[in-house]
């Protein structure tokens, strides 16, 4: 492994695009699932007041690479994302969207997840088959 991985924060949490949405992991601890919260707020809505597609898919994005990156840095690789294929099944205007994903296959050279979008009332609201690239890391 090299001293400086391209892993490497090079932009503070506080100013990436996971935090200027307001989705934030709550559980990465257990290798194979990942999960977050994301409060709805005008910010995350299309114009007719529900949450954005493209957000949910950031959502399946963000626990399907830190999930896998749990999994695979230790090792000096590194996720890099591949494929997203996010389906749309209840529109939620309120309160939180709770995204839960496991790992379906973990490969050597790459993780499948499923993904999970809740609302506060635990109903399905999107569900999302993310592929995770996984690669040796390379020198700067």
């Amino acid at each position: 492994m090299t001293d400086t991985s391209p892993y490497d924060i090079r932009v503070q949490p506080e100013d990436a695009f996971d935090a200027t949405i307001g989705f934030v992991v709550d559980d990465c601890s257990e290798i194979g699932r990942c999960a977050g919260t994301l409060p709805v707020r005008p910010r995350v809505c299309q114009p007719f007041g529900i949450v954005h597609g493209g957000v949910y898919a950031a959502i399946a994005e963000t626990l399907a690479s830190q999930g896998t990156a749990m999994g695979v840095r230790a090792e000096g690789r590194v996720p890099l994302g591949m494929s997203n294929l996010t389906s749309f099944l209840r529109p939620v205007g309120q309160g939180s969207v709770h995204g839960e994903a496991t790992a379906i296959h973990r490969g050597r050279t790459s993780w499948v997840w499923d993904v999970q979008m809740r609302d506060d009332d635990g109903r399905l609201c999107a569900t999302s088959r993310v592929t995770i690239a996984v690669r040796d890391e390379q020198p700067r």
